[in-house]
């Protein structure tokens, strides 16, 4: 069938063809091998094209992984601005036990923070790197490629002389195919200097991410560093707070000092939960039916009950109002029961503190968050998490728990599940 199409005296591009038998007249043997240099750089233009649209497209587009980072720096970052609102805000306060082991927390909170963050920030950038390295490989691998034709077109011009494609119009004695031959050295021009244009956008693309890499290289440095002074940081502030705690029990008026702030701390607590009085909204679900069958507020072994605990060595004592449970720092802290917050803020001496008010004067209170999640007014249902949990005023993990009925104190382990 190709023999028959080109017996007709034309080629697909509508050059003159004078063929016997299929073989080509020696005037027409430069535009034959002009049209075949034409189809074949046609077909490798379109697979190099192809490619470094892939490439740029895969450089710009973020992935699934750039938008899970992005989320992740956003929640650290309010993280942080939280932990470096309340260290300011504890700067402003009287200097107690209390603010001071606050603030050594604060401090480790913060360092271990900025560290999560940093070693987050160091694996995506080494992610980064590594694709970024492969791209790099990709496109010198594509220029290695398109050397060696650009080169060889650039000799097969040189050879041709200045005229160039334009000498095929002296080999045409037709006047009507001078336009066919025209249009065709034109577009062989074209084709040619887009070769070369092509050639030069990838060499450009790999000098560009080859200066990425140098910037994601020196980001991890960076990074590194950043991580190092966060964890020298970390252990400085729990080896104050160490030594601060060590003293305390040490020393009896200090120990004293402690309980004094502790009890006081209880007293504004009171105050403050008799204050939300009225001022939440109505509750649909009643808590009292639910004595005995309340789903815990984390999983945990009690370590701190409810009533008046003493202290052995010193003889001091303070009657404790909840119930404080040993739990691995980070741990989810749910809600035992639907309810709206009333107060989701640090409050001294229980550290992050957040109250549910469940109507009637019920209220339950969990402290020592690290986080909140909670924000204040919002209406949560049973087992809705508020928060993380954190550590006590002396460094150890816990959560503090407390129930109020009726707006007084009861013992969490009558209402909670056996």
């Amino acid at each position: 069938m190709a023999r028959r199409f080109f017996n007709r005296g034309a080629s697909p591009l509508g050059l003159p063809y004078t063929v016997a038998r299929g073989a080509p007249s020696p005037r027409s043997a430069p535009v034959a091998r002009s049209l075949r240099s034409l189809v074949s750089f046609f077909a490798g233009w379109c697979l190099v094209l192809a490619t470094f649209l892939a490439l740029s497209l895969s450089a710009q587009a973020p992935g699934p992984s750039d938008q899970t980072a992005a989320d992740a720096a956003k929640r650290a970052a309010e993280r942080i601005g939280a932990l470096q609102k309340e260290s300011e805000a504890l700067a402003l306060q009287e200097r107690t036990l209390l603010v001071e082991l606050r603030k050594l927390e604060v401090e480790r909170e913060l360092k271990t923070e900025e560290l999560t963050n940093a070693e987050r920030e160091l694996r995506h950038t080494r992610e980064k790197i590594a694709a970024t390295s492969a791209r790099a490989a990709t496109l010198k691998n594509t220029a290695e490629t398109q050397r060696p034709e650009v080169e060889r077109r650039m000799v097969d011009l040189y050879k041709m002389g200045q005229a160039g494609y334009w000498r095929l119009l002296l080999d045409v004695d037709n006047l009507r195919s001078i336009g066919r031959v025209y249009r065709t050295a034109a577009a062989l021009n074209r084709l040619d200097r887009e070769r070369v244009q092509q050639h030069e956008r990838t060499l450009q693309l790999l000098k560009r991410e080859r200066e990425t890499l140098e910037t994601h290289v020196r980001e991890v440095t960076k990074l590194q560093q950043q991580a190092l002074a966060a964890k020298t940081a970390i252990d400085r502030a729990v080896a104050a707070r160490t030594a601060l705690v060590n003293s305390i029990d040490q020393r009896r008026d200090l120990n004293a000092q402690l309980t004094g702030e502790l009890e006081a701390a209880q007293q504004r607590l009171q105050g403050t939960v008799a204050q939300l009085a009225g001022h939440t909204g109505p509750v649909m679900l009643p808590l009292a039916p639910f004595r005995g069958v309340l789903v815990w507020p984390a999983q945990g072994i009690v370590t701190g009950r409810f009533g008046r605990q003493t202290n052995s060595r010193f003889g001091t004592s303070i009657a404790r109002s909840g119930i404080e449970i040993s739990i691995a720092e980070g741990q989810p802290v749910r809600a035992i029961h639907e309810g709206t917050v009333a107060y989701s803020d640090q409050f001294t001496g229980y550290g992050n503190l957040v109250i549910i008010d469940h109507g009637d004067s019920n209220y339950s209170l969990y402290g020592y968050l690290s986080s909140i999640e909670a924000p204040r007014g919002t209406h949560v249902d049973a087992q809705a998490q508020l928060g993380t949990s954190g550590r006590d005023p002396s460094g150890n993990p816990a959560l503090y728990f407390e129930l109020r009925i009726d707006g007084k104190p009861v013992d969490p382990l009558q209402w909670l599940k056996k």
